[in-house]
C-alpha cells in the first residue's frame, strides 16, 4: 500500500485537487429556478429563464470568481397591509390587497433589487397608493359591483408598469377583504342600537297609549252596566258599596301590618253589620 501511494501519489493529489474544484465549480439548477451568475459585481450570464436558451441541469461556473444568484422561476405573491382608503362618497374603508408577479428579467432585477425581497419592498408602497387612488374615484356601492374588477385592472397595469423596471411581471391583484375600521364600525353599530332603542320605546308608548284608552273604554263599559244594574236596586248597590269597603278595609294583606282599628258599634261606618238601619 505504501509503495502504492508512493507511486502514485501525484495522481491521488490531482484527482483530489480535482474533484474539490469540480464541487466548487459544479451547481444545479431545478425546474422551479432561474439563475443570474454575478462575475466581480457583473452579472455576466443566466440559467433557465424565462425565453431563455438553457434549460434545468449541472453546470459549471469558475471558482472563487463567479456567483450564483438563485431566483423563484414560479409566481410570488405580494401582501399590502392594512390601508385606509377614503371613497368618493367619504367613507373610510380599511382595505387588504395582493399581488401576484414573477420575475421575468433576472438581470435586470440583480442589477435593480438585488433580490426578490428588494422587489416586494419596492413594489409594496406603489401597491398600496394605486389601491388608494383607484379605490378613492369610486363610492363604496361600486366596490361591491363589476366595477370593481376594472379598477382592479387599472391597479394592475399600472403596478406592472412600475415592476418592469425590476424585471418584474405584475399577473394578477386582488382584494382580499374590505371592511369599515373599527371606529366607524363601532359608531354605526350603536348608532343602530340607539335607532333601535328608539324604535322600540315609540311602540312601547304607543302600546300604553292604547292600552289607557282600552282601559278607559272598558272602565266605563262597566261603570255603565254597573249603573244599570244598581239603578234598578239602590239598596243592593248600597250593601255592596259597603261589603267592597269593608273588604278593603279589614282583610289582611301584604304590607298591610297587624294594625287595629276601634269604631263605636254606633258608628255610621258599620251600619250594614247593624242590618242597614
Amino acid at each position: 500500500m505504501s509503495n502504492l501511494w508512493q507511486n502514485y501519489r501525484l495522481a491521488f493529489l490531482a484527482l483530489i485537487g480535482l474533484g474539490v474544484i469540480l464541487s466548487l465549480s459544479a451547481y444545479v439548477v431545478p425546474e422551479e429556478e432561474q439563475v443570474v451568475i454575478v462575475r466581480t459585481g457583473e452579472p455576466v450570464g443566466t440559467v433557465n429563464t424565462p425565453g431563455g436558451t438553457t434549460q434545468p441541469g449541472l453546470y459549471l461556473r469558475v471558482p472563487f470568481i463567479d456567483s450564483v444568484r438563485r431566483i423563484e422561476k414560479r409566481l410570488l405573491d405580494l401582501e399590502m397591509t392594512d390601508e385606509e382608503v377614503l371613497s368618493n362618497d367619504q367613507q373610510r374603508l380599511l382595505v387588504n390587497a395582493y399581488a401576484r408577479f414573477r420575475i421575468v428579467d433576472p438581470i435586470r432585477m440583480v442589477e435593480r433589487a438585488g433580490t426578490t425581497d428588494g422587489v416586494r419592498n419596492a413594489l409594496e408602497p406603489i401597491l398600496n397608493s394605486a389601491v388608494r387612488q383607484e379605490l378613492g374615484r369610486r363610492t363604496f356601492q361600486a366596490m361591491l359591483t363589476a366595477e370593481r374588477g376594472s379598477a382592479l385592472a387599472n391597479v394592475r397595469t399600472n403596478l406592472d408598469r412600475e415592476a418592469r423596471q425590476y424585471g418584474a411581471e405584475v399577473i394578477d391583484v386582488k382584494i382580499k377583504r374590505t371592511d369599515l375600521p373599527d371606529a366607524p364600525l363601532q359608531s354605526a353599530f350603536r348608532r343602530m342600537e340607539s335607532d333601535r332603542e328608539r324604535e322600540a320605546r315609540t311602540i312601547r308608548a304607543a302600546g300604553q297609549r292604547d292600552a289607557v284608552v282600552i282601559r278607559a273604554e272598558a272602565d266605563a263599559e262597566a261603570a255603565r252596566t254597573y249603573a244599570d244594574a244598581f239603578g234598578k236596586d239602590p239598596e243592593f248597590y248600597d250593601f255592596y258599596r259597603a261589603m267592597k269597603s269593608y273588604d278593603a278595609t279589614f282583610t289582611p294583606g301584604e304590607g298591610r301590618g297587624e294594625s287595629s282599628i276601634i269604631l263605636s258599634p254606633d258608628n255610621e261606618y258599620l251600619r250594614q253589620f247593624r242590618g242597614g238601619r
